[in-house]
């Protein structure tokens, strides 16, 4: 029996060892998360553990209410002491969850603690955690992960006054549109008030949001990203979008559809003038708990994945933007896993087009082994982008240890077989998590 999380956790062969080893150190992207880049700024300094582990981790906060936490201690007013020890008490609960490997390396990487995290070690565990947390700021975390790069994920609106060099990490935005391809008033408001124009027709939109994508470029983002529940219909073309826009505040959730889908063509070509790597985010069913929205918010544990998921409809949206000479390069994330292999084999007909990371439920030790495994069988691993955080805490650096173990176990598995070279692997694993993304980013 090997020692509780010992250096070779998540490693079952001497490749994967040795092929983890070459990685290890490597600096991280995080090419897509929700940090707060006004915390990197002003270096803020986390109060206690339980604010950095469970002010905003809405992984953490589902995983308590399977185990029968009282709201009170998730999203509620106890204090994050109260809420840290509640956290505690339900961890060991939670066998094969990532939340328990995560856990335990952000323990590890970020304080030294090797010690089990229950009830009775919770005290223990605060106190050692807290005594450094006196003197360890945003930026003291990212330099213990070696984090190079951070892309931040901004409403077309912001004002992107608080991106820039960190130490040794760029800051920098990602244009998210999703609230005005929603028609979202205040939105729409907001970006009057930011292009200095009014808008009432839909080239009126158009001329504001292609200023935007133009401000965005000019602070140095390379990225736009867009999620949505359901993908993209044919483009209804500008006679129709216009009429649709004219009356924006009345349209049905099909017509919502058409207009947003139409102006996602317009955006995607946009960001191929402009040089910019478009991500999808999709498949997903939002606040399903009705009851709950009102009492928490958005993005707080509600959101589920959706049953079905309509690959040909991206085929179509991809092959509409290829005809246009209009296709920048495209990242796919799927919350729902069974479309993978479709996505895989989708990426073979279009140039720089790729599959995502294994995307927030599918975060997990099979689920990312799975999604390699998907790449590798019918695409190319080699290609891969390799991880990325889509968090909002700066503790969840470690999941790129997570994710490095994971494939140089997989990989580490072709070569201890005899079906892969031991030196092609060594350059595969320095490509994937590391190099590959930097290329693809123009970094």
């Amino acid at each position: 029996m090997k020692a509780f999380f010992s250096d070779e956790v998540l490693l079952s062969t001497p490749a994967a060892i040795a092929l983890y080893e070459g990685v290890k150190d490597l600096p991280i992207i995080d090419y897509h998360c929700h940090l707060n880049e006004r915390e990197i700024q002003s270096d803020y300094r986390f109060s206690e553990l339980g604010e950095l582990w469970l002010g905003g981790d809405h992984y953490k906060w589902r995983a308590m209410r399977l185990c029968g936490v009282d709201e009170k201690y998730i999203t509620g007013d106890a204090s994050y002491t109260e809420k840290y020890r509640k956290y505690a008490e339900i961890f060991p609960r939670l066998c094969g969850n990532p939340l328990y490997y995560w856990t335990q390396m952000e323990l590890r990487i970020l304080f030294g603690i090797t010690e089990p995290l229950c009830a009775e070690s919770a005290d223990r565990i605060l106190d050692a955690a807290n005594k450094q947390l006196k003197s360890m700021t945003v930026r003291d975390i990212l330099q213990k992960f070696k984090v190079e790069y951070i892309a931040t994920t901004d409403d077309a609106t912001a004002a992107l006054d608080a991106h820039g060099d960190y130490g040794n990490t760029q800051v920098r935005p990602t244009f998210r549109p999703d609230k005005l391809l929603a028609m979202d008033a205040d939105e729409l408001g907001k970006l009057e008030t930011v292009c200095n124009t009014k808008i009432d027709t839909l080239d009126d939109l158009k001329a504001a949001l292609a200023d935007r994508v133009a401000y965005f470029r000019s602070k140095d983002c390379r990225i736009a990203d867009h999620g949505m529940d359901f993908l993209p219909l044919p483009d209804c073309g500008e006679a129709v979008a216009a009429e649709l826009f004219a009356r924006r505040d009345t349209l049905s959730d099909t017509e919502k559809r058409q207009l947003s889908s139409h102006l996602l063509c317009y955006l995607a070509s946009l960001y191929a003038k402009e040089d910019m790597v478009m991500q999808l985010h999709f498949a997903t069913f939002r606040c399903v708990n009705s009851a709950m929205l009102p009492i928490t918010g958005r993005d707080s544990g509600f959101d589920i994945m959706r049953g079905e998921v309509d690959t040909d409809a991206l085929v179509v949206f991809l092959d509409t933007l290829q005809s246009r000479n209009a296709l920048p390069k495209t990242v796919l994330y799927t919350l729902n896993p069974s479309v993978a292999p479709a996505l895989a084999t989708l990426s073979g007909a279009f140039r720089n087009v790729r599959v995502g990371a294994a995307w927030w439920f599918n975060d997990t030790v099979l689920g990312i082994r799975k999604q390699l495994e998907t790449v590798a069988e019918y695409a190319a691993l080699g290609t891969n982008l390799g991880m990325l955080t889509d968090s909002r805490s700066f503790a969840s650096y470690a999941r790129f240890d997570f994710f490095r173990r994971i494939l140089a176990d997989l990989v580490g598995g072709y070569v201890e077989r005899g079906e892969y070279d031991i030196g092609q692997a060594k350059n595969l694993m320095e490509q994937v998590c590391y190099t590959n993304i930097k290329d693809f980013l123009k970094l």
